[in-house]
């Protein structure tokens, strides 16, 4: 596999190279961050991200009879860095672009979509992308954060036997643009539910919380929320085990929910829950050819000690979906050298059942994935998986399950209108 990672030696080298140096192979960029405070973090997803390509050019000479151009480029989780990133690597046929940072997606929304290139944030960025109508190179399934503050509701009402109304809920997130991202839809839920909701803002990186969790302490909520990410997280879990909060009642995002969150607390950790919208561990057929065909080669990203990791697996499954909407768009271009336009196409006519899966070595991993024109947003289905201490491991305690359409879907629609108007976009007709 052809392997490049940029440093700040080669980026400039690789800007001059100009928006018109086209790959010959199928480029697949990943804007990563192994370095700073959310290096924990961002390692393992990176490390996932680029295995599953290794593996497609090890084991299958890459897709559809085309070799796969990996290029990895460090961010930081800095916004501004991403966004060179993506401008010094953009000109090398890139395909589609994974920013893991709802930052970066921002600020790449609207130049990906003049650049004809699709951006896929892959559960992040602005939840109302879902509507393709608006954003037509914006890709977020398989599900959004509404989706996720939704679904957390429901499992919250499902433990309260349908009857949450005078409850207290509280949201510690991380003060920015992806730790805000639940709050609208979380104030609509407690308007629909009864229940009351209590903003606590962590300011980055977040290894200073003792205020929020003395008024967690304080005011005993019914239960905690989490939006946090990086150190954020594993500080969090350990102020709740420091204030004998119930770990069954504290449930944090699908970015809350890695071994590192929950590994330095020890015990203390025992029953947190999170949300997830992926399989988890290594009890999976890929698995083997991962360690065949990557692993014992010598040709991981990695050391192999993240496999079935958390955020390995969602690294994992954010190249595989990427390598299936590639084999899409080359089954509807009738190419097999396709361009970011066509894998725009193959993205928005995405569909991967269960049979799929199992063909790919991942039986029961996920939910449907069934793409559209006006829905971006995939099946928005999720589970809850809780953290058992002792046995060191997650575990999906809940089957996937739908959000609230009828306040979410309202929500984007809302939202996404208000965009189209600000950057005077004309929705496109989907019939």
């Amino acid at each position: 596999m052809k392997l490049k990672t940029l440093t700040a030696a080669s980026l400039a080298a690789t800007m001059a190279l100009g928006a018109g140096a086209v790959s010959a192979d199928l480029t697949f960029p990943s804007l990563s961050y192994r370095t700073g405070p959310y290096a924990p973090n961002g390692i393992p997803f990176a490390d996932g991200y680029a295995d599953y390509f290794t593996l497609l050019n090890e084991r299958d000479g890459g897709i559809g009879g085309e070799k796969i151009n990996f290029i990895e480029c460090e961010t930081g989780y800095n916004t501004e860095k991403g966004v060179e990133c993506y401008e010094s690597t953009k000109g090398q046929g890139a395909l589609v672009y994974q920013p893991l940072s709802t930052g970066i997606t921002y600020q790449l929304i609207p130049k990906a979509t003049a650049d004809d290139i699709p951006v896929h944030s892959m559960g992040y960025g602005r939840t109302s992308a879902a509507n393709g109508k608006v954003f037509s190179h914006i890709f977020n399934y398989p599900g959004t954060y509404w989706d996720a503050a939704s679904i957390i509701v429901k499992h919250i009402l499902d433990q309260e036997d349908g009857d949450i109304n005078g409850k207290t809920i509280a949201l510690v997130y991380h003060n920015s643009a992806y730790g805000k991202e639940p709050i609208r839809t979380l104030e609509e839920l407690a308007k629909k539910h009864g229940f009351n909701l209590t903003l606590l803002a962590v300011d980055h990186p977040g290894q200073e919380q003792k205020s929020q969790w003395l008024q967690i302490r304080r005011e005993r909520p019914d239960y905690v929320l989490m939006w946090g990410w990086g150190v954020m997280n594993q500080v969090a879990v350990q102020e709740a085990a420091n204030i004998r909060f119930p770990m069954d009642h504290f449930i944090g995002v699908w970015w809350s929910a890695s071994e590192n969150d929950v590994l330095p607390t020890g015990d203390g950790s025992n029953g947190y829950k999170a949300i997830n919208f992926h399989g988890v561990g290594k009890d999976f057929p890929l698995y083997d050819d991962l360690q065949k065909h990557v692993v014992d080669t010598g040709k991981a990203a990695g050391d192999g000690s993240n496999l079935g990791t958390v955020l390995y697996n969602r690294g994992i499954y954010a190249a595989m979906l990427a390598s299936e909407a590639a084999r899409t768009a080359q089954e509807i271009h009738g190419v097999s050298n396709i361009t970011s336009a066509q894998m725009r196409d193959g993205m928005e006519a995405l569909k991967i059942d269960q049979a799929r899966m199992a063909e790919i070595g991942l039986p029961n991993f996920g939910p449907d994935i069934n793409v559209s024109c006006d829905s971006h947003g995939g099946p928005g289905q999720a589970a809850i998986m809780q953290w058992d201490a002792g046995a060191k491991s997650w575990s999906l305690i809940t089957d996937y399950t739908g959000a609230d359409r009828e306040v979410v879907d309202a929500l984007i629609m809302e939202d996404s209108a208000a965009y189209a108007t600000e950057n005077n976009i004309t929705p496109r007709s989907c019939g």
